[in-house]
């Protein structure tokens, strides 16, 4: 393996030892403290810890982080290849300072939202943290099979980056609204990204199996993927 290769294992290593183990403990304080909120609303005393709520939103911190920084380092990565490949530092020196500008301010607007307290900042740099994101989805050298999007790595992790952005900037309004309206919203999307979760491991684990190392692609990208067939190599004649 060539080092571009070691590389693009940097991506599914840190979410297979870091990130999948986390999203686990996430759920599993989920889980309890709801439990421990039910029991005390039915008029019992829950033999669960009270410690439960605050590290399910601790730990729930440290996955919005984990998630948007392990999608930043997979845009980097694709985004990087392309730049060296194109060469793009002489030839669009511009679009490259901006490309790096754009990821510099998502990870200043995701620090700034974990600082904001009032609604309206947390609103701001929570949307602008979700546009960095998608922004740099766009650039040149990201695989996004648009066609099939369904079913695509990219727009599945985009969409669960999103929601962990917009669960992180309504966490004080959760403890806030006593109608429990946020209370809700927050279980019903974080459900919904832990569909997305599962969704992330098989398509990644597709995809690795599709990406070719750097030194075979020449000859894969010769494949007529539709057709699922590949040029006869010809037969070496011995000497």
């Amino acid at each position: 393996m060539e080092l571009v290769d070691f590389l693009g294992l940097i991506h599914p290593a840190i979410a297979v030892i870091f990130v999948f183990p986390l999203i686990g403990n996430v759920v599993n304080f989920a889980w309890q403290t709801r439990q421990r909120r039910l029991q005390n609303l039915a008029g019992g005393k829950s033999k669960i810890s009270p410690l439960v709520g605050p590290e399910h939103r601790k730990l729930g911190e440290w996955l919005t982080s984990a998630v948007v920084g392990l999608t930043l380092i997979a845009l980097a990565y694709a985004i990087g290849k392309n730049i060296v490949k194109k060469q793009l530092l002489t030839t669009a020196t511009f679009q490259v300072i901006f490309i790096g500008l754009i990821f510099a301010a998502t990870i200043t607007c995701l620090v700034l939202l974990y600082q904001a307290k009032q609604r309206l900042w947390r609103g701001v740099f929570a949307t602008l943290t979700g546009a960095g994101l998608v922004i740099l989805g766009c650039q040149d050298g990201v695989f996004r099979r648009t066609g099939e999007w369904y079913w695509s790595h990219y727009y599945i992790g985009i969409t669960a980056a999103l929601l962990m952005i917009f669960s992180l900037a309504i966490v004080q309004d959760i403890y806030q609204d006593r109608s429990h309206r946020w209370r809700i919203v927050h279980t019903i999307l974080n459900c919904i990204a832990l569909l997305l979760f599962i969704g992330q491991g098989m398509t990644g684990t597709r995809d690795l199996l599709q990406i070719p190392l750097s030194w075979q692609e020449s000859y894969i990208y010769q494949c007529d993927f539709v057709n699922k067939t590949c040029l006869t190599p010809k037969p070496q004649i011995l000497k």
